[in-house]
């Protein structure tokens, strides 16, 4: 495990992190009953056993705008567009512009859940279809 020193960040590598110990984790979690903590455990090792790092973070990080651009997969220039239509909050400490984790998790979530949504039309265009006259004649 490395800790970075910004706001105690600790990463677990998938890579030096020794898969008995994962599976023992996840045995070990599917034995607890129902709960959040049960489904984060399980959902953190089957990550890592697919080879995918964990980072750690705070909740109230802030971070700069190339960094969630970076996080975000896109440019500084799109994301400056979603801060400044508001689609992204953000606030300044001086001059600079500053994101909270929460809003960038939050704006992800939203991101994935458009995108279900979408797929979800392509995928049923009949019912696309039939609730969009139905909707049509409920006005009516």
């Amino acid at each position: 495990m490395t800790v970075k020193t910004r706001e105690t960040i600790g990463t677990l590598e998938a890579t030096e992190t020794p898969r008995d110990q994962l599976e023992a984790l996840a045995r070990f979690a599917n034995h607890l009953d129902e709960s959040e903590l049960r489904d984060l455990l399980l959902s953190l090792t089957s990550r890592v056993l697919d080879g995918a790092d964990l980072t750690v973070v705070e909740e109230t990080t802030d971070y700069t705008p190339a960094e969630v651009a970076t996080r975000l997969g896109m440019s500084r220039t799109h994301l400056y567009k979603l801060l400044d239509n508001g689609e992204i909050p953000s606030h300044r400490i001086g001059r600079d512009r500053r994101i909270s984790f929460r809003d960038v998790v939050a704006f992800e979530a939203q991101r994935q859940r458009d995108r279900r949504e979408l797929a979800e039309r392509f995928a049923n265009p009949t019912r696309t279809d039939r609730n969009a006259i139905e909707e049509m004649l409920n006005d009516l």
